[in-house]
């Protein structure tokens, strides 16, 4: 089942991706033209089975990973044709949540969410980690948000990893994002730790006002928390609908290819 692209929202799309397209060297094609929208309520999950191109299209959305043909339009602003700078301005925009955290272990949990405030400083500031009083504040402000408060003095490699999701949230969230990018956020956690991180990203979008894109492995999660659904198979949108839509027979057309 497929339905059109669409925004959940009256108000114009924060991102809107066309006919996006991604190969490797050897020619092989790895998304074959996909085009959604997300709007500025949207909480969007990707869904597929592995190596469908779940991760590859959310790094496509900022340049981690360079797409081959299309358009990646992002406030109006087709992120494809920036320049190296241009780009990493639009990535303070753009805040990112990892499947393995990317936290730097030898530095304290309140270090690690204040790097998300080093692409505001100047080269010199960047260098020495020299941040502003307002930073601080808010980072601590964050931290207490995602139940760290008692945690920010300790080292990253000293966490859980539920706790260093958190720290990645927190991170993520000080950059002031106008898109959430979320990839794989629960899969090196329990279920109920995953469960826990979903809720927190979902209430988190909601009280920030930042619309979310999620790549996320479990089904389940993905219905229970996200408001709208994508479903990828060998590169090729298979779905795009509501979760009370995703259906047996929307998810034996999405994983067809699994080998169960």
């Amino acid at each position: 089942m497929t339905s059109d692209p669409r925004t959940t929202s009256a108000q114009a799309a924060v991102l809107e991706v066309k006919d996006l397209r991604v190969s490797y060297t050897s020619g092989k094609e790895i998304l074959k033209g996909i085009s959604f929208e997300v709007g500025p309520e949207d909480f969007v999950a990707i869904i597929g089975p592995s190596g469908a191109g779940k991760s590859t299209l959310i790094r496509c959305v900022n340049r981690l990973v360079e797409p081959t043909g299309g358009q990646v339009e992002f406030l109006g602003q087709d992120l494809l044709q920036l320049n190296e700078a241009d780009m990493r301005r639009q990535r303070r925009n753009i805040g990112m949540i990892f499947q393995e955290f990317n936290l730097i272990d030898r530095l304290s949990v309140m270090d690690n969410v204040l790097t998300g405030r080093l692409g505001y400083m100047g080269n010199l500031r960047s260098l020495f980690r020299l941040y502003g009083k307002d930073d601080i504040a808010q980072a601590v402000q964050l931290l207490d948000r995602v139940g760290l408060i008692d945690h920010l003095d300790k080292r990253a490699d000293a966490l859980s990893g539920g706790q260093r999701q958190r720290v990645g949230i927190a991170r993520a969230l000080i950059q002031a994002p106008k898109l959430l990018l979320v990839d794989e956020p629960t899969s090196a956690l329990d279920p109920k730790i995953a469960r826990e991180v979903m809720g927190m990203i979902r209430g988190i979008a909601r009280e920030f006002k930042v619309p979310v894109l999620c790549n996320i492995h479990d089904v389940d999660l993905a219905l229970e928390f996200c408001d709208r659904v994508i479903g990828l198979q060998d590169g090729i949108k298979k779905f795009d609908g509501p979760p009370s839509s995703v259906d047996k027979h929307a998810l034996a057309d999405i994983y067809a290819m699994e080998v169960l």
